[in-house]
Formats: C-alpha cells, structure tokens, sequence
C-alpha cells in the first residue's frame, strides 16, 4: 500500500500539488442504485408522482453535485469538467433505479470523486422526492467501476 497523498511530511493535512502533472484526458463511470416499494417505482415510471419527474430532476441534481465536488470534499482540486451523463435505469424486476455516471475531463487529477458525488446526488435527490410515500428505499451498491486516465492509466472493476 502506498502512503496517503493527502498528508504532508509532519502528517497533516494539504491539498495535493498537481502543478507538475501533465494535463490528459480522463473519464470516471461509477454505479449505484436505490431499491424501494413496487408502487415508488410505478408512480416513478409512470410520472404520476405528485412532484412532477423526479427521474429528470434527479439526473439534473447529480450533474450540479459533480460540478460542486470541492465544496463537499475538502481536499478535492475544482476542475474544468468536460461531460457528465447520468443513465437512470428502472430495475422492475428489483424494485430499482440502477444510476450510471459517466464524467471526463482533460486535465491534471481524475473525476472520480465527481463521478461518485453525482452518482449519490442522483439517488439521494430520488430518495427525497419520494420518501413522503416511500420513507424505506435504500440507497446502496455505489462504486467507481471504470477510470482512465493519468499516470495509474486504465482500471476497471473485476467483479
């Protein structure tokens, strides 16, 4: 395991100089979803929920999360982004949104940390306009899946 670079010599905390780094394209896909009752999921699907489309309002919310990423993590660098696409994918089978995130870039650091902010602002902004008729959904399984990009090059997930 390599040491952690967010921590200087004296073990503090610093943000990460990436001045030297050369600027490359890089991509983030990251996953999740969120379980609820058969009902949740119909009047989703069939737009009759009260607070209007709550599947456009929530892909709108994750691509605002993945632009304001450095508000929420402390130590994560603002950067130029140049794509996110949010997939929302009803599961009936599940009772489930599956929500696919996809953010680029070209610059010094990934997009990982804004492909995961959106991912969870997607399905958070789910849980929120539905919990008045669905208070038990479950926001689970949210995980980068695929990276390319920089000096560590491609990684996707093995399982």
């Amino acid at each position: 395991m390599t040491d952690f670079t967010h921590f200087n010599a004296a073990g503090e905390a610093h943000m990460v100089n990436v001045g030297d780094k050369p600027s490359t394209r890089r991509r983030a896909i990251t996953e999740g979803r969120i379980t609820m009752q058969p009902e949740t999921l119909r009047m989703i699907l069939e737009g009759s929920h009260k607070k209007g489309d709550v599947l456009g309002v929530a892909r709108i919310a994750g691509i605002m999360a993945a632009k304001r990423a450095p508000e929420l993590i402390p130590l994560c660098h603002p950067l130029s982004l140049t794509k996110v696409e949010i997939d929302l994918r009803p599961d009936e089978s599940e009772n489930a949104i599956h929500c696919h995130t996809h953010v680029e870039n070209v610059g010094q650091t990934g997009v990982e940390i804004e492909a995961l902010c959106a991912t969870q602002i997607t399905l958070l902004t789910i849980y929120d306009m539905c919990k008045a008729v669905d208070r038990g959904m479950i926001i689970s399984d949210i995980r980068l899946t695929e990276k390319s990009g920089g000096k560590s090059g491609e990684w996707k997930k093995t399982d």
